[in-house]
């Protein structure tokens, strides 16, 4: 079982995280998925969104662990697979920054030497941990288990941007511009990390 997998009534939920965890985890930069310890390079499992604004809601992990999430994960590795809310806690709430419930389709396993954890409020006037990461040493994506082509990376940013514009025009032409640099950028690390064109 995964080592964030909170328990429910004694038996484990994956659709829910243990919040005692997260913070265990920074501290003793342990992995997300197995609970041992990190080296120097740690990996992010982003969606298309995610790798243009550098963020993400959980921890990082190794490598590895994070090539089997990807792939043995329905609602990672299955584009279609819908969120099952059935029988979820009333008092859930969404983790801090923008969150976009879609399936992404395509996720990528961004492997980076660093990262800054900040402190963000939540909906329910809670806080929790935002993920800021750096610049990656390596990109892997991903769609339905397997290497994604250049064409599914592609479509996958392309369907969620609209998403990513209309936050950014209501924080106003700064937040605009400060997207399309950031579009930019992300097309740059796929001409340098691939995947390449068919």
């Amino acid at each position: 079982m995964p080592r964030f997998v909170a328990l429910v009534d004694g038996e484990p939920d994956h659709r829910l995280i243990d919040p005692r965890y997260m913070p265990h985890a920074v501290r003793l930069n342990q992995c997300w998925i197995c609970g041992q310890t990190l080296g120097a390079f740690k990996t992010f499992l982003l969606g298309p969104m995610c790798t243009i604004n550098r963020v993400s809601s959980e921890p990082p992990m190794h490598r590895d662990c994070a090539l089997y999430a990807v792939t043995a994960c329905p609602f990672l590795s299955k584009p279609h697979m819908r969120r099952r809310d059935a029988g979820m806690p009333d008092a859930l709430v969404d983790p801090p920054g923008g969150f976009i419930k879609r399936n992404p389709g395509t996720m990528c396993a961004w492997t980076t030497r660093g990262y800054k954890a900040e402190v963000h409020p939540k909906g329910d006037g809670t806080r929790g941990l935002l993920f800021f990461v750096d610049a990656p040493t390596a990109m892997e994506w991903f769609r339905e288990g397997r290497a994604a082509t250049r064409e599914e990376v592609v479509e996958a940013i392309a369907s969620g941007l609209p998403v990513l514009k209309e936050v950014a025009e209501q924080d106003g032409l700064k937040a605009v511009y400060h997207l399309g640099f950031q579009t930019g950028e992300l097309m740059k690390l796929l001409d340098a990390f691939g995947p390449a064109p068919a």
